[in-house]
């Protein structure tokens, strides 16, 4: 009998810790865009102690891939199983993961040339302010990061790219470094496809003619560059790295053992996670 009551103490005494342990994720919210003209749906991932703490949180977008949508994170990269265990190990800071839908209508990360669907503006000026606006944010960028994998490590790249201020972090995993060869050509003038094509080309961005003080800002953002050894996107990360070493950008590049899958993904998202808690936490 005393030991049937010491265990039930025991599991009494654990319940609470196991459960405080659990995030949540809400798969589908959405929010209005003006921008884009129509409701815009992610998911979004809240720490453990979120609903019993007052404090703010650092917060990573994290960007899926083509084919998938907000909620390709959530249900094949395990997000909330693998956030919780990191953040549980103390190999992560308890942070917000946003997960935004960039397959709606038009797929991808960017403004189309012809200024018919300007994702990127809406990412910028309505998703972060609205996620900072209902969240217990901190709109700082020392606590702001961004990764994605695919089509998401191609917007990964270029969002830190393009205003390179907003960032803390960038991790690209297995990135599509030519998305801009995804647009839709309808009404768009040559002028318009080769001004495009200039701001979402690396060589263009980083070659040698790029002012300093952009590349300056660029080195700011701490890098994680990551790609399977048997990914068909070998060629797009490898000219990444070489490309940053060519400018003397300082960044993490790992080549490992896989492909272009979701098991090589759900065994990088661990290592996002505790890289740019590093950048959070400034050391």
């Amino acid at each position: 009998m005393k030991k049937q009551r010491l265990l039930l103490i025991l599991l009494t005494s654990l319940t609470p810790v196991a459960w405080a342990q659990q995030g949540q994720v809400f798969e589908t919210r959405t929010l209005k865009s003006d921008i884009l003209k129509m409701e815009r749906r992610y998911a979004i991932y809240l720490p453990p102690d979120y609903d019993h703490t007052d404090r703010s949180y650092p917060v990573l977008y994290l960007l899926h891939g083509a084919g998938d949508d907000h909620t390709g994170w959530v249900q094949f990269g395990a997000v909330q199983h693998i956030a919780d265990k990191t953040i549980a190990e103390g190999r992560a800071t308890p942070m917000i993961i946003v997960m935004p839908d960039a397959n709606t209508k038009v797929r991808g990360y960017f403004n189309q040339p012809n200024g018919r669907f300007d994702y990127e503006r809406f990412f910028f000026e309505e998703l972060i302010p609205h996620i900072e606006h209902t969240y217990r944010v901190r709109s700082e960028r020392r606590y702001r990061a961004v990764s994605g994998l695919s089509m998401g490590g191609g917007g990964t790249i270029y969002y830190a790219l393009h205003r390179p201020g907003v960032f803390a972090a960038a991790a690209p995993l297995s990135a599509t470094t030519e998305s801009h060869r995804w647009i839709i050509d309808q009404g768009t003038t040559p002028a318009q496809l080769e001004a495009y094509a200039q701001r979402h080309t690396l060589d263009s961005l980083l070659s040698e003619k790029a002012a300093g003080a952009y590349i300056d800002s660029v080195k700011q953002v701490r890098w994680y560059v990551s790609c399977g050894d048997d990914d068909f996107l070998y060629r797009h990360n490898s000219r990444l790295h070489i490309l940053f070493r060519d400018r003397q950008i300082p960044h993490e590049y790992r080549v490992k053992d896989g492909g272009h899958t979701w098991s090589y993904w759900r065994m990088e998202l661990p290592i996002v996670l505790e890289f740019v808690s590093r950048s959070f936490a400034q050391d």
